[in-house]
């Protein structure tokens, strides 16, 4: 196989990967500024702009933890245990920066729902791309109550309009990033020549 010259960007790209154990600093207020507005350039069918985010930090992180968790524990989700309830505490404590991240659906567009969900998953898929370009971590969690409704209303996010997708935790990597052998992308692809493709 011919060795090509990689290029930045692509390889920016292909070495992103989810960080969950996070720390101080998150990016700076002008970094942020670069990673929000990348998420404005997600391909957007009716120019709809349909994302929306919700920023949590510093003091207000353990507040939300405090609201989310309760309103969790009131849904009667079994999994929230009081050692999971301890664990999430104790990750949130460390996380210094949280979005929450949600689609706000126009109704009255003939743009179909999930395409104004799928456009806004682009746009957080942006903001992950950019914070990795930038240097930091980011992870992409949906174990804080994201399908309790009750805490998508704590962040005025009125279900009856917006599909709420759970919150990215950015900050620094808190332990070095191991690589990662990703699958060749050969495996999840078809070539159609024409012909009829039987089912199955």
């Amino acid at each position: 196989m011919t060795e090509h010259a990689v290029n930045p960007a692509l390889h920016a790209l292909n070495t992103r990967r989810s960080m969950k154990l996070l720390r101080a600093p998150a990016p700076k207020p002008d970094e942020l500024a670069q990673i929000l507005q990348a998420a404005m350039s997600a391909p957007d069918h009716g120019a709809l702009r349909p994302w929306r985010f919700v920023k949590i930090q510093g003091e207000a992180i353990g507040r939300f933890a405090d609201v989310a968790l309760d309103a969790v524990k009131r849904s009667g989700d079994p999994r929230m245990t009081p050692e999971k309830e301890k664990a999430v505490r104790s990750w949130m404590a460390g996380v210094p920066l949280f979005l929450a991240l949600a689609a706000k659906i126009d109704h009255s567009s003939k743009v179909r729902e999930q395409e104004q969900v799928l456009a806004t998953g682009a746009a957080v898929m942006n903001i992950l791309n950019a914070t990795h370009m930038l240097g930091y971590g980011a992870f992409w969690s949906t174990g804080l109550g994201t399908y309790v409704e009750e805490v998508q209303e704590i962040l005025g996010l009125d279900p009856l309009d917006y599909r709420f997708m759970g919150y990215l935790a950015i900050g620094t990597p808190a332990c070095a990033v191991p690589p990662v052998t990703r699958p060749d992308y050969q495996d999840f692809i078809t070539e159609w020549t024409g012909e009829p493709v039987q089912a199955g």
